[in-house]
């Protein structure tokens, strides 16, 4: 768990540091300007960070399924070597997705402008600036993206139905209470970023706005990034114990 928790800490740095550092600097400035080579390199960055994030998170549902429901096969079937290969085709696997969808979408002709109605470069909004057919087949390799995230959320959705039937079997009122607290966090993460994610790229062009959209991706590039880090170190009871001393009564011991 601990393996898979320093993968999400590396992708979540990378996917804060991909936007929002630029848009703090634009807003100091007070200007919207982005080179065309840095727009590149943010649309291909967060595209493969958001995506590793979604893959990471199938594989540690998967984990916790093994951890709980199978604890005796956990050693054979996630070894070390196991989930160090799982990791490596997750971010393998990832860039080579990201690579395709940016090297696609920026060789399309941009014929509406060149003013993206988002505070960081976002493929469908790049795609509005291109011709009118020419964004089909990216459109394709979306909604192929979008369908795999699904299988994903399906996946995760089924892992979590299973473990929740083995910890309600757990006579304990504090197993239960602790592996439910373990869990739950994970899948409200998940769910926000997977939801906001795939409505802002499917949602029906009469629904688009800049507010709404420019929310829809705070939600899902900015949000789930910043909240990981809190929710998995409060789980940590020797980073509890250091907060229960800096502030009395923050923390029931348990």
């Amino acid at each position: 768990m601990y393996f898979f928790l320093l993968n999400l800490a590396f992708i979540d740095m990378g996917a804060i540091s991909t936007t929002v550092p630029k848009s703090m600097d634009n807003s100091l400035r007070n200007t919207r300007d982005i080179s065309y080579p840095s727009c590149i390199a943010q649309a291909f960055f967060i595209l493969f960070f958001l995506s590793a994030e979604v893959s990471l998170f199938t594989i540690m549902s998967y984990d916790r399924y093994v951890a709980i429901c199978r604890p005796l096969h956990y050693e054979t079937l996630l070894g070390s070597r196991v989930c160090v290969h799982l990791a490596a085709a997750a971010w393998g696997i990832c860039f080579f997705c990201a690579l395709l969808h940016t090297a696609n979408t920026f060789s399309l002709p941009l014929c509406q402008g060149n003013a993206v109605e988002q505070f960081f470069c976002e493929i469908p909004q790049i795609l509005k600036l291109s011709c009118s057919t020419a964004y089909l087949r990216e459109l394709w390799l979306i909604v192929v993206g979008c369908s795999l995230a699904f299988v994903c959320f399906v996946f995760i959705v089924v892992s979590y139905v299973q473990i929740f039937r083995a910890v309600l079997r757990i006579p304990s009122q504090q197993g239960r209470h602790k592996a439910f607290a373990t869990c739950l966090p994970h899948l409200a993460v998940f769910s926000l970023s997977f939801s906001t994610g795939i409505f802002a790229y499917l949602k029906p062009p009469s629904l688009s706005y800049p507010s709404s959209n420019l929310v829809l991706s705070i939600l899902y590039s900015v949000v789930p990034p910043a909240v990981n880090p809190l929710i998995y170190s409060l789980r940590n009871q020797e980073l509890k114990a250091a907060l229960s001393k800096m502030i009395p009564g923050c923390f029931q011991k348990q």
